[in-house]
Formats: C-alpha cells, structure tokens, sequence
C-alpha cells in the first residue's frame, strides 16, 4: 500500500468557483489560470475537467501551453510571458496559443517574422500600469500598434496586472485601471484587468476578459490585513492529508525533533505525521501551526522534517490510532488559515506541494 499522504481534488469544487466567478462578471469572458501545475491541483486534470466549461485558459509560459495541446486541449490559450525568444512564435503558430506581447524586443521579433512572410499568433498587449514588472510604456504600445499591420490586430486585447488589486481600497487600483482604460480608449481595444480580487471586488475592472486564479480553488484571494472578505461563494478543492504513523508519550521537559526546540510543559501525547518540507509542507511552519484531526485543531510542535512532522495531541477527545488521517488544510482548515500562521501566502502553499504527495481526484 502506498503511502497514505494526499491532495484530495474536489472537481466539483473547480466547476463551482468558475461559475461564482461568471456569475459576479456576466458580461465578460472567465479565462481559467492554470500556471504552476494549476497552483499545484494539477494542469491536465483541470484543464481537462473545464474544457467543456472555460471559455479559454492561461499559462505563464509556452512550455505549459504545448502539454495542454499535447493532450487535446482545444480552448484558447494565452501564454502570460508571451515569447522569451523568436522561435516561439513559430511555436505559437502551430500551436495555436495566444501570445502577450509586453516587451519592446518582442515587437522586434513581430516584425521580423512578418518581414520574412510568416503569420503571427493572436497577440495581447500588456501595458504597465505601475506594476512594473512586465509591459509596455504608451510610447512603446504606439510604437508596436503602428507598426504592426491592422489584421494582426484584429483580436487583440489590452491587459494589465493589479499591484494591490487583493486591497479593494488601495488607492492605486483606481489609478492602474485609469492608465488602462484610457489607452483603450485611444485605440478602441477591449481590456483584460481583473483578477481574482477584482472579480469578485471591483466591477469597474471586469473587461471582456477576466482572468480567474487563485480563486478558481477555492482559496481566499484578499489579503489578510484588508480587512475585506471575498463576495463569491468559493469550496475549498484540495485536502492535504497525511496519516499518523507513529504515537508516543512524552514527560513533562521533554523535547521533540531536531534541535529541541520544543519542550513539552507537561506530560504529552506526539503525533508523528508522514510529510514533511519534501512534500512542500514549509519547514519555516511554527509550532502551533494548526492541523484538524477528529474535529478539532492540534498544534504543531518542535521543527518540520523532510519526511515528517509531529503535532501534539494530548487534547484530542477521540482514541488515536496509527493510521488515522490529518488534514494539513482543506475542508475543515483553510489554506489561507494555515498561511497566515507560516507568515506567506495561500498562493505558495499550494504550489509548493511536490510530485511526492500523491494526487486523488474525486467528484464531491
């Protein structure tokens, strides 16, 4: 039997977050991001659970968008990093991705390959806002929508990226989204803005295109300190399990795990869990780091292993036995929960999951 340490996928949880998305933006496109292995639930396994539903799909890079391809992945899909070098365009092309232009030598690299008789992909134009991590200047968009003939223009979208856009009141929002919609203005282009935050926080920011990420797992897409909970209804879709495989008792001043740093300040019982930071789980987690176990929260206690972790039980009601399982976050304990007390973010923790945590996807 294999070991009994899972990221349980709740499918149904996808297909339900994607429509409280639609339903808070009717009149725009939901476009499903599925970088980073879809935040750790598994690329193919969403994309091809949605690929009846979503109205396209986006990936950080070109790499992602060709296994999709590679396994009958039909919907549009835009490549968020557009081309790191001229031949993916030629990869866009035969494979029919969208490509995000953000980036001066791209445009070179456009017009080079329209120099030498070869087509284009369906291009967006990023312009930066304020990010300033990705984009184009206006003068740098003039330049690229000058000079690019009017028919490759035909279906490009002019997108952004919120630098607080999880902050509903910071000010800066307001600002980045009237950069944008005055650039489209100008060239009459259709915009792409709003992300999960701004999907379900802002309504001025939903454009024809919406792009839908960390929500689209159910996980809490405001920042913790906004003081601004999320309006969509969302179900949390992965369960990260790991079953008890060791139970002792310990005296009072008696430490646990390496270094020591944790001593027990009275006689304890110690849970020995099978995941540790080579599973993803932080290593940097705290004791007191909560964990859900027959109905309630047990702490973690002494230092994250790369194969194990231990948790202090000595207040848990019901008999333990080896074997029995733990949820690390999930149903019963949100992800974000579990961030705030690790001092990141929901968004790393699911991605940092590994090939070793065995996958389980189900329907309920």
């Amino acid at each position: 039997m294999p070991r009994q340490t899972f990221a349980n996928i709740n499918l149904a949880a996808v297909l339900h977050n994607y429509h409280q998305a639609q339903q808070a933006a009717p009149h725009s496109k939901t476009m499903a991001v599925i970088k980073a292995d879809a935040y750790g639930h598994g690329m193919l396994a969403i994309a091809q659970y949605l690929q009846q539903v979503a109205d396209g799909f986006a990936v950080a890079f070109i790499d992602e968008a060709i296994t999709l391809r590679e396994h009958g992945i039909t919907q549009p899909i835009l490549v968020l990093e557009g081309a790191h070098q001229p031949v993916d365009l030629t990869l866009a092309l035969e494979h029919d991705l969208w490509m995000v232009v953000h980036q001066p030598e791209q445009v070179i690299w456009l017009l080079s390959a329209l120099a030498a008789g070869q087509p284009i992909p369906t291009l967006w134009f990023k312009v930066d806002t304020g990010l300033h991590r990705l984009g184009l200047t206006v003068a740098q968009l003039d330049y690229a929508l000058a000079s690019l003939p009017e028919k490759t223009l035909e279906n490009a979208v002019l997108m952004g990226h919120f630098a607080c856009a999880d902050e509903p009141k910071n000010g800066f929002n307001g600002l980045q989204m009237e950069r944008l919609t005055q650039v489209a203005s100008t060239y009459q282009l259709p915009i792409s803005m709003a992300n999960s935050p701004a999907i379900a926080a802002d309504p001025m920011s939903h454009g024809l295109w919406n792009r839908l990420g960390i929500a689209l797992y159910g996980a809490e897409p405001m920042n913790q300190t906004s003081q601004h909970t999320c309006t969509l209804s969302l179900q949390p879709v992965m369960q990260l399990t790991a079953a008890i495989i060791g139970l002792r008792h310990i005296k009072q001043g008696e430490g646990v795990g390496y270094g020591q740093t944790w001593h027990a300040t009275r006689d304890s019982v110690i849970a020995t869990l099978a995941i540790g930071y080579g599973d993803g789980y932080p290593r940097h987690a705290p004791t007191g780091t909560p964990a859900w176990l027959h109905g309630q929260t047990i702490p973690l206690v002494g230092r994250v292993s790369m194969d194990m972790i231990t948790f202090d039980v000595t207040d848990v009601v019901e008999p333990l036995a080896i074997g029995d399982n733990v949820e690390l976050w999930g149903q019963h304990l949100s992800v974000t929960a579990v961030a705030k007390h690790v001092q990141t973010i929901n968004y790393e923790l699911l991605t940092r999951i590994s090939h070793r945590v065995t996958k389980k996807y189900h329907y309920n």
